[in-house]
């Protein structure tokens, strides 16, 4: 075992996910299958994780990016870099998880882990979000009338409140345009949309924008951090909107800036 995962690691070079994915493969094999209750690995070779800054656009690219979208997928990836949700915090947003009375400009997150945040709605934002919350409301009404319009809700909340799920407010802000079954309650609803839906829109609006990097949802999280702290703001600011535990996944963006070379002089620009 130990031969062929630093094979792996020394010789094939191969990411340190891969060798972890035949590390855990090999010990279900040993211990499950095999019965070896014990198995030691101490000349185990790990595969290095390199470290590798995340892709920004500038602010001119983002414009650019925007101008070739539109549409709900316009909305949600307008959300994702001016809030800096994650693509799956943005889609599992509920109509009630919307807050315009708080300076009419925040909103309420369902984090993962079971842990709420604050983050920013934008104020441009907030127009199209009223209107999506309108429509949703009407596919709510038809859902309603056709026997539907039930949906999921955390943990045992629909046994405790009976008619709970059938609230407006327990609905999706994107709801998805087909009524599915949900696999583990066997509920017929309303999922969200898939982030795949809103991928694709994105990864044409940057062909079309003539963007030579990779962009992606989360590549508009970076965006938003990075072009805060570029504005000025306090980083313990941009930690809390993101969600961040530690300040060092935060400090990432910091190099980002740094390594962009807008504060030092090329020597070749000097001759």
């Amino acid at each position: 075992m130990e031969n062929f995962l630093n094979y792996l690691a020394n010789d094939q070079n191969v990411a340190a996910g891969t060798q972890n994915q035949a590390l855990s493969a090999l010990v279900f094999l040993y211990k499950e299958v095999l019965g070896e209750k014990v198995v030691s690995l101490d000349n185990l070779q790990r595969a290095k994780k390199p470290k590798i800054l995340p892709v920004v656009l500038s602010v001119e690219e983002t414009s650019k990016l925007f101008e070739h979208m539109n549409g709900v997928a316009d909305l949600i990836c307008k959300l994702l870099y001016g809030s800096g949700l994650r693509i799956s915090e943005c889609l599992r947003l509920r109509v009630q998880d919307v807050d315009f009375d708080i300076r009419a400009t925040y909103g309420c997150v369902r984090e993962r882990g079971m842990k709420d945040r604050v983050s920013l709605l934008p104020q441009k934002c907030i127009p199209e979000v009223k209107d999506q919350i309108e429509k949703v409301a009407l596919l709510h009404q038809k859902d309603l009338a056709r026997g539907y319009g039930k949906a999921l809700l955390p943990k045992a909340l629909s046994k405790k409140y009976p008619n709970e799920d059938k609230e407006l407010r327990w609905q999706y802000l994107f709801p998805s345009k087909i009524i599915s079954e949900d696999p583990r309650s066997g509920l017929q609803h309303r999922y969200h949309l898939s982030s795949r839906y809103v991928q694709k829109r994105l990864k044409k609006a940057a062909k079309k924008a003539g963007l030579n990097k990779k962009v992606t949802c989360h590549t508009l999280r970076h965006c938003f951090a990075t072009h805060l702290l570029q504005n000025g703001y306090d980083i313990r600011t941009v930690q809390e909107l993101l969600g961040h535990k530690s300040l060092k996944t935060t400090m990432i963006y910091t190099h980002v800036i740094n390594k962009g070379g807008n504060y030092i002089k090329s020597p070749v620009d000097t001759i």
